[in-house]
């Protein structure tokens, strides 16, 4: 399992709805919102001890 960075949720690799790679790591999503926030600022989202909360409507 991975963590989607932006909103902290447990993404099966194989299942994840979107991914990006990012200085040679990829990265797994719940959502497409969420890559799309990543991709806009993924510095934003690296590192950060608290992710954003926000609601996603699967």
């Amino acid at each position: 399992m991975a963590k989607d960075p932006v909103c902290g949720m447990d993404v099966d690799e194989k299942k994840a709805a979107a991914k990006s790679d990012y200085k040679g790591k990829t990265y797994y999503f719940c959502a497409p919102g969420c890559k799309v926030a990543f991709d806009k600022e993924p510095e934003k989202y690296l590192g950060k001890d608290h992710p954003h909360e926000h609601e996603h409507k699967h």
